[in-house]
């Protein structure tokens, strides 16, 4: 079976298949035999015998093992198998709301939850069934329609009746779209043309964003740009190739910045900076961060810092280090599975640990809102922008004082 379209964040590669950890030979039988055990004695005495067939049951048995691996992991049923391998182009994930969404018997469901995004932090289960959405019922409707709905500009508030396999009945939850900018590099100018501050705000590590990068620092350079901040607060990631060209912006012709590592060492990797540097850029930077970071930017800002290149200011990061592959399994289902950890220079990983900053900066909800709001300052009422005219961004604040 051919392999089923897959997306990483920061990019995906096949690894070879890691040994089984150790563990006595004999555990398995009756770790077999207890799931068959309690797999028959629910369908010997579920009153709901229309929900009781082998494939549906074991099916969400994998499902509920997925899960429990970590957030990026999840069991692919076989009704979004089928629309992944017919339509390529299909992509579950929202990150307007930080979830995944996916398919089975019994209809749309929440795959995966991105800790600490909106539907995190509104207490939503991964396992939860999707029944409505502003109202609409989904039971027939095309995949295509509910998707869509889902998709929304920031600020947007977005109902779901959903049904968590830990409640009994059914709860409304409201979710607020958080900001996905479009454009990689979403602001650069001169902070301080007095000091010679620049500031590029990469809102994700996009496709060409390394050219957009490279556009935007030679502007500023010609500007008269003596430092650099550069803001990766709220990137959640990308592209891992334009990942590595960026950071060849700043450090030497091929220089290791990054390595992959699976259980089986033999199957990592290791990525260097491009072998030619156009222009030397030897001025100092100080990266942000936020708790949004993640991914790329995680990676940007961990070899920055790990080879002295630059300071981190802000909050420890999200905390994304890895890397997943959509296999295709037997009965038409198939895996999302985190298979390798992403490594800095110095080894470390930001792998549920996240990056932690030089100079810790607190943000507060206030200083938070502010700073989405700024990146959709158009949209705002002249109300909003007045109040946003008064506030001075604190993370930016300290970096560009910091001399």
């Amino acid at each position: 079976m051919k392999a089923l379209y897959l997306w990483c964040g920061i990019g995906a590669m096949a690894m070879a298949a890691p040994p089984v950890p150790p563990d006595p030979e004999e555990a398995a039988y009756p770790a077999l035999g207890r799931f068959v055990e309690v797999l028959e004695a629910v369908r010997k005495r579920h009153p709901d015998a229309d929900r009781l067939a082998y494939e549906r049951l074991v099916n969400h048995a994998l499902e509920g093992m997925l899960a429990s691996l970590d957030p990026h992991s999840s069991f692919i049923h076989p009704e979004m198998a089928a629309r992944m391998r017919e339509h390529p182009a299909t992509n579950p994930e929202v990150p307007s709301l930080g979830l995944t969404l996916g398919v089975r018997d019994d209809g749309p469901y929440v795959a995966a939850v991105t800790p600490r995004g909106p539907a995190a932090l509104a207490g939503v289960l991964p396992g939860s069934a999707v029944l409505e959405i502003d109202g609409r019922k989904l039971a027939g409707a095309e995949f295509s329609e509910w998707s869509e709905a889902l998709r929304r500009a920031a600020g947007v508030t977005t109902q779901l009746l959903l049904k968590s396999p830990a409640s009994p009945r059914p709860e409304e939850v409201s979710l607020i779209h958080r900001r996905i900018e479009q454009r990689s590099v979403a602001e650069a100018k001169l902070w301080d043309k007095a000091k010679g501050v620049g500031y590029v705000q990469l809102a994700a590590f996009g496709a060409g964003c390394a050219r957009e990068m490279e556009s935007a620092l030679d502007e500023l350079e010609d500007g008269g740009m003596k430092s650099l901040i550069l803001d990766l607060r709220g990137n959640g990631g990308g592209d891992l190739g334009e990942t590595v060209k960026i950071l060849g912006l700043w450090l030497p012709p091929d220089t290791v910045v990054v390595t992959t590592r699976g259980r089986d060492e033999a199957a990592g990797e290791t990525l260097k900076t491009p072998a030619r540097q156009r222009r030397k850029r030897d001025y100092p930077i100080a990266v942000l961060l936020d708790r949004m970071s993640a991914s790329a930017s995680e990676l940007t800002a961990g070899v920055l810092q790990d080879l002295k290149r630059a300071s981190v200011w802000g909050e420890v990061s999200y905390g994304k280090g890895s890397v997943q592959n959509i296999i295709p399994m037997g009965g038409g289902t198939a895996l999302r599975l985190t298979i390798a950890t992403y490594h800095t220079p110095s080894g470390n990983t930001p792998h549920r640990k996240g990056i932690t900053p030089d100079v810790p900066v607190s943000i507060s909800d206030k200083d938070r809102a502010n700073f989405e709001k700024r990146g959709r300052i158009d949209t705002l009422a002249p109300e909003e922008r007045k109040e946003l005219e008064g506030w001075e961004d604190p993370v930016i604040k300290a970096a560009a004082g910091k001399g």
